[in-house]
């Protein structure tokens, strides 16, 4: 199985015959050989039944039709458990093949890419976006990113993992939704919480079901009493985007 994004779902008709849609596995360029990749066709498409376009609960599940076997390439993620802390300042990366800047194409090779992104609160993201749309930022998202901006996921980024790392494992913490832009300062890219998701993902995953982690925070969390001002933006230039 493998947990995109809603928002990467397919059109209905490939809903409705998913071995239309293919998997890689272990890819690491766009472009040239990829010796190390294995290719699977998706026989189930599961969309959450409460997904917002675009914005809450953008998560789904792609069953593949043939078991994959793991190699020095490809192994699976750690999910994070529903009790995990997730504290501004925990170090992230975020992984994908996205734009690397505002209409900036991936060149060629265009190779896999991976960006450091820190935890942000949820009280200061719900802050951060406010001006935009009230409220948008719910309890099922985690946002990260820099307050300076400049590094973070872009179009094309969507659905891609959002990872922590505790001791010796990788944990996924969040699956790229939305954000302004691409890194803008004061706006952190907004991911589905997966540690919201533990109970949907096991209700369809019968057999063989995920190693769910808890991922514990190592510090105090600053979010409790922020001072809210929201940044200001132009609102003819500034818009919520699908990444």
């Amino acid at each position: 199985w493998a947990t995109p994004t809603s928002q990467l779902q397919p059109p209905v008709k490939y809903a409705e015959t998913p071995s239309l849609v293919t998997v890689y596995l272990g890819r690491q360029s766009q472009e040239g050989s990829n010796p190390n990749q294995v290719i699977r066709a998706v026989s189930q498409i599961i969309s959450h039944p409460d997904y917002y376009f675009g914005f809450d609960n953008d998560i789904a599940l792609l069953k593949l039709s043939v078991p994959v076997n793991f190699t020095s390439y490809i192994s699976p993620v750690c999910l994070a458990a529903s009790n995990s802390t997730f504290y501004s300042g925990v170090k992230s990366w975020v992984t994908g093949w996205g734009e690397t800047g505002y209409y900036d194409p991936l060149p060629s090779p265009k190779n896999l890419l991976e960006v450091e992104a820190q935890i942000v609160g949820s009280g200061q993201c719900r802050c951060d976006y406010s001006e935009i749309l009230a409220d948008v930022i719910s309890d099922n998202m985690i946002c990260a990113g820099f307050r300076e901006g400049g590094k973070g996921p872009c179009f094309g980024d969507s659905g891609g993992p959002l990872v922590s790392k505790q001791g010796d494992r990788w944990i996924q913490a969040g699956i790229v939704s939305f954000g302004i832009g691409c890194a803008k300062p004061f706006f952190p890219a907004v991911y589905a919480r997966v540690s919201q998701y533990n109970n949907w993902i096991n209700s369809h995953i019968t057999g063989n079901q995920p190693g769910f982690i808890h991922f514990s925070s190592n510090k105090t969390e600053s979010d409790l009493n922020v001072n809210c001002t929201a940044p200001t933006f132009d609102p003819i230039t500034t818009s919520l985007i699908s990444l």
